[in-house]
């Protein structure tokens, strides 16, 4: 089978990099993917959603997996779908669950799914009143997407406050910030767990947990994501038994009620307080660089995966897991997150240590390749380098193994990935 990958990231690089070792694959074409997936498949430099659907067409593509969150919110799986096209990915209805904060925290409430107290509101003096009703720290967010940025930590009532104003204003993340939801901080341990769903059936992922922060100990500014592990010993039988039952379950069955069935990858933030797993907010696919860590860990096909998942027949498929760990640390570029930084080139080492060959492996992200045909790093998070073992402490002494072995100039990165576990 043909398939088509939507997307540029390291997740995306990494659900090619599980695809092309499938049998039952042939091609694997990239929109628009980045400067290292033309390694995996062939970049096609397409944007337009009815043009992606005609290339599909074309090209015999027997299925199309959407990696981020612009395209579904945006509807291409509807335009797909129309088309009698095969894809992977929630509807825009559907995908509402992370395009709108308020949508999902409205959602959770209606169908009983354990969330933290909030109110959403556009109303300047209603968000301080409610600030003034909880104690600190104080959670507020932006309603629309924002790059996986639009969550302030507040310290302090007055920060809270101000923060509010400006996203009210639009000052701190435009239109997305226009309505806001303002909760209660819990004080847990937070994990990322993933659901693959075909509309009723689904199969839970081993759990992640990310590392946001810029800097070791969880210091420093918020990121896209620092580095994670899977699965986390953070998550026992009992906890995935109360997330079926009381998230997965209630979810699935509220979005078919209210007309909009959900395929694709339910993205759980979930904050563990005394041992109750309670929702923080919902993504509509694969975190990333939690994927870059769950990928390599699937025995099983992930063409069976992903299409019988699309195609409603998730039921049928017999999906299995390695019995290990992975550890991913990403390697960002000099000024990230604050500004970009000039394009620098990448060099790897040849691997000859025999623990790095079959048992690590890098994922490029935020990757060019120049006329010259070398690869430069020219994104803020450049590549994640990935280390399995038989325990967490063998999979992320692999992973840091690897990242010495790449180079470019201004590299960065967490040398604590997975010091929770540990």
């Amino acid at each position: 089978m043909n398939i088509l990958i939507i997307g540029n990231g390291g997740r995306e690089y990494s659900m090619g990099l599980a695809l092309k070792q499938d049998s039952g694959v042939d091609k694997i074409y990239f929109a628009p993917g980045n400067g290292a997936t033309d390694t995996l498949g062939t970049n096609i430099p397409l944007g337009d959603f009815h043009v992606l659907a005609d290339f599909v067409e074309q090209n015999s593509i027997g299925l199309t997996i959407v990696g981020p969150e612009a395209p579904l919110t945006n509807g291409i799986v509807d335009i797909f779908q129309a088309r009698g096209l095969v894809v992977f990915g929630p509807t825009a209805a559907a995908a509402q669950l992370e395009g709108s904060k308020i949508f999902m925290k409205n959602f959770l409430s209606r169908h009983n799914v354990p969330t933290a107290k909030y109110i959403e509101t556009n109303s300047l003096e209603s968000a301080y009143k409610f600030i003034d009703t909880l104690e600190t720290p104080i959670v507020v967010k932006a309603d629309g997407l924002c790059g996986g940025k639009g969550v302030i930590i507040a310290t302090t009532h007055n920060e809270a406050k101000k923060e509010a104003g400006e996203m009210l204003s639009g000052n701190s993340f435009g239109d997305a910030g226009k309505s806001i939801v303002i909760e209660e901080f819990l004080d847990g341990y937070e994990l990322s767990v993933f659901a693959i769903c075909d509309g009723k059936d689904f199969v839970i992922l081993p759990a992640a947990q990310d590392h946001k922060r810029l800097l070791n100990n969880d210091e420093g500014p918020n990121t896209g994501g620092m580095g994670a592990y899977a699965p986390t010993p953070l998550v026992n039988d009992d906890i995935y038994k109360k997330l079926e039952e009381r998230v997965v379950k209630p979810t699935l069955a509220g979005m078919q009620s209210e007309g909009n069935p959900f395929t694709g990858v339910l993205f759980m933030g979930v904050m563990v307080v005394k041992g109750e797993p309670i929702i923080l907010e919902y993504n509509v696919r694969f975190g990333d660089p939690e994927c870059e860590e769950i990928m390599p860990l699937l025995k099983s096909s992930p063409l069976e995966l992903f299409y019988k998942a699309a195609t409603g027949d998730l039921a049928s498929a017999k999906i299995e897991f390695y019995d290990k760990y992975a550890v991913g640390v990403v390697m960002a570029s000099k000024n990230y997150p604050y500004s970009d930084s000039v394009p620098t080139e990448i060099i790897v080492d040849e691997i000859l240590h025999e623990d790095l060959i079959g048992n690590a492996h890098i994922s490029f992200a935020g990757v060019t390749k120049g006329d010259d045909g070398k690869l430069y790093a020219s994104g803020g998070r450049v590549l994640v380098c990935v280390g399995i073992g038989e325990s967490i402490k063998e999979a992320q002494k692999r992973a840091y193994m690897l990242c010495g072995q790449v180079h470019f100039a201004g590299k960065q990165c967490r040398s604590d990935i997975a010091y929770q576990a540990l």
